[in-house]
């Protein structure tokens, strides 16, 4: 039981270890393959008619963050 589960963990940490050494080697990020939302035709991923309070907060803060950017001098 315990040889079981200490194999497990080795497996676990190389498997860790391995992609580490890819992240470090290409300098890109884990990514899917198989197109995630978009594949179902979702363009964003809260895609609701009425968003909460709290993606209500943000799209404003990011709204008024673009305006501020657009308007900026230097």
């Amino acid at each position: 039981m315990m040889s079981t589960f200490i194999a497990a963990f080795v497996v676990l940490l190389l498997f860790f270890l391995l992609m580490s050494v890819g992240y470090i080697i290409k300098r890109k990020a884990v990514e899917g393959s198989c197109g995630g939302l978009g594949v179902l035709g979702i363009e964003k991923a809260c895609d609701c008619d009425d968003p909460c309070d709290k993606r209500k907060r943000r799209m404003a803060e990011s709204e008024r963050e673009a305006k501020l950017n657009q308007n900026r001098i230097i």
